[in-house]
């Protein structure tokens, strides 16, 4: 297993590369495991000398809007699932819901703390949890599937 330390863009990285097998590596980014399909096989007894990880996206922050007459929840249909994912990069402080739960759009499922704040992390849709990715403690990278209403 190799590991590596990156600061992209002030943002420290922990990479493992756990194994190589033909053109997939196994990697962990601040413990998230994520299978990395290469363009070509490597061999996986030669020293990897170069990684490239990608600097998170800033992530544009909706004002505030005055109080008003509440938006029309987003219904899922049954028998689908949409998925609740991390805005940022960060670490899951809290779980305010479980498998089963009853959420409404606008209902707080989570708290992330990314760059030492803690952020309300709310449903974008009414529904019933079906899955829970993540528990508490755990670090996620942008775009990281945290909960599934259905």
């Amino acid at each position: 297993m190799n590991k590596y330390q990156y600061k992209v863009q002030g943002v420290d990285y922990d990479v493992e590369i756990e194994e190589v097998e033909g053109n997939v590596a196994k990697v962990v980014v601040n413990g998230v495991r994520f299978d990395v399909e290469l363009k070509q096989p490597i061999n996986p007894a030669s020293t990897l000398k170069k990684v490239r990880v990608e600097a998170p996206k800033t992530v544009a922050r909706p004002s505030v809007a005055p109080a008003a007459a509440p938006a029309a929840e987003k219904p899922v249909a049954a028998g689908s699932g949409q998925a609740i994912k991390a805005p940022l990069p960060g670490t899951i402080i809290d779980l305010k819901v479980n498998v089963g739960d009853t959420v409404k759009q606008g209902d707080v499922v989570l708290v992330l703390e990314a760059m030492k704040m803690q952020n309300n992390i709310e449903s974008e849709y009414s529904g019933t949890v079906t899955s829970i990715t993540v528990k508490a403690g755990e670090s996620v990278m942008e775009g990281s599937v945290l909960l599934t209403i259905g």
